[in-house]
């Protein structure tokens, strides 16, 4: 195969992942932006549509090490595209439901968290398994850069599903919204399952010492994730999620209740630092590549998180104390992107460390993610209720120096 070739389908795969990631994050979050018109529509009350939210996170959290195990075993071409059609048609199923269930709410109630739930089992393989795609794609030198354009897609449906949906709603309805959001993971999922292969042609592993992925004992499950590197990764990534969830549930609100934005106004000023980190995010991959290459993969993970979370978090204080609300909202702005550039670190580096099980040690990490998030969005209402905004956002600088300290205790492995 020419070099030429090789390189085309190095970018088409990796333009794939990015795709999943997106795909993956319009399926989630559209509900959030429907379900002020779905309520009414459907008899429910706020604490159900709560509970619905909270399947998909229940699901989602639950299944991340299945699914890295999964797709370590079986490749990621069947892992991947078969997870897309299954949220695909659970995306599709929560518009479909009155249709069957809208004179029964409690029925309607439970179909929807069950829809929900298996939206959340499905979409779990998307980044440790993607991780494991990086890995037999890119030359170790690169996988940072890999991941990095693979979380590309998270920052562009941030940027872009509240506006997308709200329009959508507005001109044909809530179902429609979910109808509509269901193409692209569709698309993506046959396309993947027709087109992509598990490793570039001619090669069957990822790199001359690094063997197949296989079933993994007990006792290697426990071996891999007892390294001490291993733990303190995951650890940090606890941080990880706390920090980005506060972004991801509470940006919105606080633009509205604290700074004082009309609500289409701060909708809109809410995607603006998902933009940003559109543009940071990849230098953020660049810079683990450069360093790593040089010093060592724990030293370029290391670099780019310190700095990163450092500068997130110094600037998430910035955001909550500054008096004029356009310095907060440049603030956060840089907030995000520092968060986002730094994240290709932590994947780097678990490819790196699990080698061919690298879906598994990712699974495990994005769940410790998750519960940081869990912690986060139940935390951040509470102190806000007793102590304001302030003392709310700065928890997310106390977490995410955490973060920056524990990197300084993982070695090169």
């Amino acid at each position: 195969m020419s070099a030429s070739r090789r390189i085309t389908d190095h970018l088409w795969i990796i333009a794939g992942l990015a795709g999943f990631a997106m795909a993956s994050y319009m399926a989630r979050s559209n509900i959030s932006v429907a379900s002020e018109s779905m309520l009414p529509a459907l008899g429910l009350t706020k604490v159900q549509m709560g509970q619905v939210f909270s399947a998909f996170l229940i699901g989602y959290a639950l299944f991340q090490v299945a699914g890295g195990v999964i797709g370590d075993r079986f490749g990621a071409r069947l892992t991947l595209g078969i997870s897309a059609l299954v949220w695909s048609i659970s995306t599709i199923a929560t518009a479909l439901l009155p249709s069957f269930l809208s004179s029964r709410p409690a029925l309607m109630f439970a179909g929807l968290w069950v829809v929900r739930f298996v939206l959340g089992l499905s979409e779990a393989t998307t980044f440790p398994v993607g991780s494991t795609v990086v890995r037999n794609w890119m030359p170790p030198h690169r996988r940072g850069l890999g991941n990095s354009i693979m979380f590309l897609g998270t920052s562009a449906a941030s940027a872009m599903t509240a506006p997308l949906v709200s329009w959508i709603i507005a001109r044909m309805g809530w179902q429609a919204s979910f109808y509509i959001t269901a193409i692209p993971s569709l698309m993506l999922g046959l396309a993947w399952l027709l087109l992509a292969r598990d490793h570039p042609a001619g090669v069957t592993k990822a790199g001359p010492d690094e063997p197949e992925g296989a079933a993994l004992s007990m006792r290697e499950v426990g071996a891999l994730l007892g390294r001490r590197n291993a733990l303190l990764l995951v650890f940090s990534y606890v941080s990880e999620g706390y920090v980005l969830f506060i972004f991801v549930f509470w940006l919105y609100v606080y633009l509205v209740e604290r700074r004082g934005f009309p609500l289409m106004t701060a909708g809109w000023i809410a995607a603006i630092p998902w933009l940003t980190a559109i543009v940071l995010t990849p230098i953020g991959g660049y810079a683990c590549d450069r360093i790593g290459r040089r010093r060592g993969r724990a030293a370029g993970s290391r670099a780019v998180i310190a700095i990163g979370y450092t500068a997130s978090g110094a600037l998430l204080y910035l955001a909550a104390a500054a008096g004029e609300r356009w310095i907060s909202v440049a603030a956060l702005c840089f907030s995000i992107a520092a968060l986002m550039a730094a994240e290709a670190g932590f994947w780097s580096y678990a490819a790196h460390l699990g080698r061919e099980h690298v879906g598994l040690l990712s699974g495990v990490m994005n769940t410790a993610g998750i519960l940081g998030g869990v912690v986060s969005t139940s935390l951040v209402p509470v102190i806000v209720r007793q102590f304001g905004w302030l003392p709310a956002l700065a928890s997310g600088t106390v977490m995410a120096l955490l973060c920056t300290g524990t990197w300084f205790f993982i070695r090169e492995a």
